[in-house]
């Protein structure tokens, strides 16, 4: 009987170790979630470190580096997208780390909301600018006759705020043409959330949209303030 009686803890302890294994491997296996605190408001972007890790982890570093506190979103396109993370409050260029691999053939499409690297005319010339989608942009997706533009993320919070910062009057602020915000907007701070408390990551809600306007230019961080090419098509692989 007493033998019985001294297993019992061990048998517990074990019995509260396999109740608890799952409970760290889906806390561990959390999308990182980054919250961007703009002068218009805050929102959230959950990062896919499994279909884009490169890209994934290349924005993830320029957070933690606070890379992106003081940048400004330098770039509006109504129904299309808002672009920021390259250029400080006065307008000027930062440096930026290595380029990126084109992750484009993730199979992750730019649907609205969706967050997606930007970049030059070269296939695999991101660094630290994003972009978020402000409607369905399959024209942005890769196919067998051009590279796309890698999307990274999804916003899962402050729907309302990237749809404001994307209303924004626009036009011809310092260098930049015709797409710049006439106000400036400050991205005053980027900072890695704390793992969710709920069981499950936050999903995103399917959202009803208006068909997209004509075709625009792609994403383009361009090495110099200038505007984006005008053919609105990534070169052939």
């Amino acid at each position: 009987m007493s033998s019985t009686f001294s297993k019992l803890p061990l048998r517990l302890a074990a019995a509260l170790l396999v109740l608890a294994l799952p409970l760290a491997a889906a806390k561990a296996a959390e999308p990182p979630r980054v919250m961007l605190e703009t002068s218009l408001g805050e929102f959230v972007i959950q990062l896919d470190m499994e279909r884009a890790p490169l890209t994934s982890a290349n924005f993830l570093q320029y957070v933690k580096e606070g890379f992106y506190n003081g940048t400004i979103i330098h770039r509006i396109e109504n129904n299309f997208v808002v672009q920021g993370g390259g250029y400080d409050t006065a307008y000027k260029s930062k440096p930026t780390r290595g380029q990126v691999v084109n992750e484009s053939g993730n199979g992750l499409s730019n649907k609205r909301f969706t967050v997606g690297l930007a970049r030059t005319g070269s296939p695999h010339s991101g660094t630290s600018q994003f972009y978020v989608n402000l409607a369905d942009n399959e024209v942005l997706d890769p196919n067998p006759a051009r590279w796309g533009y890698a999307v990274f993320g999804t916003v899962v919070d402050g729907f309302q705020v990237v749809d404001q910062i994307g209303q924004q009057p626009t036009g011809d602020v310092a260098a930049f043409k015709a797409s710049a915000p006439l106000t400036q907007i400050v991205i005053r701070r980027a900072f890695l959330l704390p793992p969710a408390t709920a069981s499950a990551p936050v999903t995103v809600t399917p959202v009803t949209v208006t068909p997209a306007a004509p075709a625009k230019p792609e994403p383009t961080p361009a090495p110099s303030p200038a505007p984006a090419p005008a053919d609105g098509n990534a070169p052939k692989p």
